[in-house]
């Protein structure tokens, strides 16, 4: 019996210290249990993509590309300190060849010129490279669920208004998660506010 649900956060053995499973093993789970498609959003990193793309063919599934990419606090170009460390989740998916492309030049761009602790990213490198990406707001690590758990509920709406700018409005979901925490309840709350009252649709992972 086929599922309509499509897992579109998912990590491997390529994000390190927080993802175990193998890509080999997703998949075919993914097959068991009669899901169409499946995407791979490892940490900041590609890596995985080959071999993902490889497996999801052989087994008949479609893959999706993507990436938790991290966002710095103030500019990639910003290293200095505590602050320039705490990064930001994001996660995009690459819906065409083009999308890809992009998400390959955002990826490398954040080991070129945004490393500093980890490969970081900033919203004028999402601007230049948006293109045939879909967006997801990320998990309570997310820019937007962050404001929202500081209580800066006119900042996360700002930022949702900032990422339909530069991904368009059918092009950036906010994500919500279910893991039992306390803070993805209070962020879920907000969100589904801010989808009725500004038209946002949602996507829930897991």
């Amino acid at each position: 019996m086929n599922s309509p649900f499509v897992h579109l956060h998912l990590h491997t053995e390529y994000s390190l210290l927080d993802g175990f499973g193998r890509i080999n093993d997703y998949v075919q789970a993914a097959k068991k249990m009669g899901m169409e498609a499946i995407a791979l959003t490892d940490h900041g990193v590609l890596f995985g993509a080959i071999d993902f793309y490889k497996a999801c063919q052989s087994a008949g599934i479609k893959p999706i590309i993507g990436c938790e990419v991290y966002i710095a606090p103030r500019g990639l170009h910003q290293k200095s300190g505590r602050i320039d460390s705490q990064a930001s989740h994001l996660i995009l998916l690459a819906e065409s060849n083009t999308g890809y492309r992009n998400l390959s030049k955002i990826v490398s761009k954040g080991y070129i010129d945004g490393f500093y602790y980890k490969p970081r990213v900033d919203h004028q490198v999402l601007k230049q490279y948006h293109e045939g990406i879909i967006c997801l707001s990320a998990c309570i690590s997310g820019e937007i669920p962050k404001a929202i758990l500081g209580g800066q509920e006119d900042k996360a709406l700002a930022l949702v208004r900032e990422y339909q700018s530069i991904f368009g409005d059918d092009h950036f979901y906010l994500e919500v998660q279910d893991h039992g925490l306390i803070e993805e309840a209070k962020v879920r709350d907000v969100l589904y506010r801010f989808a009725e009252a500004y038209d946002v649709p949602l996507a829930a992972t897991n």
